[in-house]
């Protein structure tokens, strides 16, 4: 009772925002990036809820009976703003809650990489709209449609692992919220966990056939990046902590899989 006490007492005041807020900044300065983010990838993820509560909705292209979490991510893997709303609402609607008012807490935040769902021949007015209201310029990164299975698409593997570490996060594993905001604070709480271990230098291995393939695709990226910008580029096994340092991804995806 006490620690349920504390949550709702931390979600009402606002502690949740500040400590997370707090240690984004200086993860992201640890990895020599300016404290303000300059660009993002948004995405959703659909998530069974195991109480009532408010918002409840059902994801007909998922079959997700729910809510949406809505991720606004940088490229640090890091969450500058989340919302959570009904599962019904389509992607592009929810777009708008999180970008309102982005541009006023993140002035530099420019290029936001979305999937196909938001933008596509059908229905491109959220590219106005971002471009108009809070002058971002959406991005889309295509899938290829010949390809079956998983593929990690360029830019837009950042949100895929930022929601994979919600999914290691017990209490992020479903929505066990009755309210919409209890539900954005322990989002917070689950990067709050995950921050100081990255700042402490704690070293993650993937696990199963998906993580070490997705760490394989992005060292790849990485490296080509590197060479490109002048880095040296990454070698060696293992998961070395200080791997991740020049581009300010997490340590798996500055890993080098042989």
């Amino acid at each position: 009772m006490i620690l349920l006490f504390v949550t709702r007492a931390w979600t009402a005041d606002g502690t949740w925002d500040r400590v997370h807020d707090a240690l984004r900044e200086r993860a992201r300065a640890a990895d020599g990036r300016d404290p303000q983010p300059s660009a993002a990838v948004l995405d959703s993820q659909s998530a069974r809820t195991s109480e009532g509560g408010e918002a409840i909705g059902f994801d007909a292209g998922k079959r997700v009976r729910g809510r949406k979490r809505h991720l606004l991510v940088d490229t640090c893997d890091l969450v500058p703003k989340a919302v959570v709303h009904s599962a019904s609402i389509q992607d592009r609607a929810g777009a708008e809650l999180v970008l309102g008012g982005v541009r006023r807490r993140f002035p530099l935040l420019g290029p936001v990489w979305v999937d196909g769902g938001y933008v596509n021949a059908v229905d491109a007015r959220l590219v106005g709209w971002a471009a108009k209201n809070e002058r971002l310029e959406l991005m889309v990164v295509p899938r290829d449609a010949d390809v079956k299975g998983f593929r990690v698409l360029p830019r837009r593997w950042v949100v895929e692992w930022t929601f994979s570490w919600l999914g290691r996060c017990r209490r992020s594993a479903r929505d066990y919220e009755r309210r919409t905001a209890r539900a954005e604070a322990m989002i917070k709480a689950a990067m709050i966990r995950l921050m100081p271990a990255r700042l402490a230098g704690e070293d993650i291995e993937p696990h199963g056939p998906i993580e070490t393939e997705a760490a394989r695709h992005l060292v790849e990226d990485l490296n080509s990046e590197d060479q490109s910008s002048g880095y040296a580029a990454l070698s060696g096994p293992g998961w070395p902590g200080g791997m991740r340092s020049r581009a300010g991804f997490c340590s798996p995806c500055r890993a080098t899989l042989r």
